[in-house]
């Protein structure tokens, strides 16, 4: 259940957890997703990342709870301005599977909680070492403070954008502040026609939020969404 098929204009932030792939490969998501700041790939089976596209814009990276044990090589080429990296609960047992990561100029932020290489001896200077440019690790830097809120949840929430139903939800709206506008300026309700019309119109506003990918993620359904989406809706 990618996003293969979906409309990828205006996609800023993209959530696919708990979304399984079914050979351990990035599926779907193509080179198209030129606006993506934000992806989430947590626990759906990931165990490489070799299949990711060309995403300039990308900042950050949440693939935490996959079986990565290596070939990050690619990010720099491919995320040549990734902040965030989130790589911990994966398979990552030594330096070396990061050993690629310095490519990464403008990373601040790298995760390893939970995988093997974090429990190696003098683990946390070895990889500040490594990796001078960035400033947190698991969350704390190097004099052990934590990393701010403010720096923890740089770039999140970009609700417009994250579901594929939800621009549709926002235009529909739109649309009834609008009527509702030139209701009041026109005077006295029209009616029971038009009222029964309104009531259509917000029950396919509360339908089309529903079917939205972050409701569908959030009940655990699992879904593919094909071609005939993006056929069939305009989310323009």
């Amino acid at each position: 259940c990618y996003p293969r098929g979906l409309l990828s204009n205006g996609v800023v932030e993209l959530v696919v957890d708990n979304c399984r792939s079914s050979d351990g490969e990035v599926e779907g998501l193509t080179d198209e997703y030129t606006d993506l700041e934000i992806l989430s790939m947590v626990n759906i089976g990931l165990t490489s990342l070799s299949k990711l596209p060309s995403l300039p814009k990308l900042r950050k990276l949440e693939v935490s709870d996959n079986t990565i044990s290596g070939g990050l090589d690619s990010l720099a080429e491919k995320c040549p301005n990734l902040t965030h990296l989130n790589l911990s609960g994966n398979k990552i047992k030594e330096l070396s599977s990061i050993e690629t990561l310095p490519s990464l100029k403008n990373l601040k932020s790298l995760d390893l909680y939970s995988c093997e290489v974090s429990t190696l001896a003098d683990y946390r200077e070895s990889v500040f070492k490594l990796l001078p440019q960035i400033t947190f690790l698991d969350g704390y830097d190097q004099e052990d403070n934590e990393i701010p809120d403010s720096e923890a949840e740089n770039g999140e929430t970009h609700p417009r954008t994250t579901y594929v139903d939800f621009m549709l939800v926002n235009d529909d709206d739109d649309d009834d502040d609008d009527d509702d506008d030139d209701e009041d300026e026109a005077g006295p309700l029209r009616g029971d026609d038009d009222d029964d019309d309104d009531d259509d119109e917000d029950a396919d506003s509360s339908e089309g939020e529903e079917v939205g990918l972050s409701y569908l993620m959030k009940e655990g359904i699992q879904v593919s969404l094909t071609g005939d989406l993006s056929a069939n809706q305009d989310l323009r």
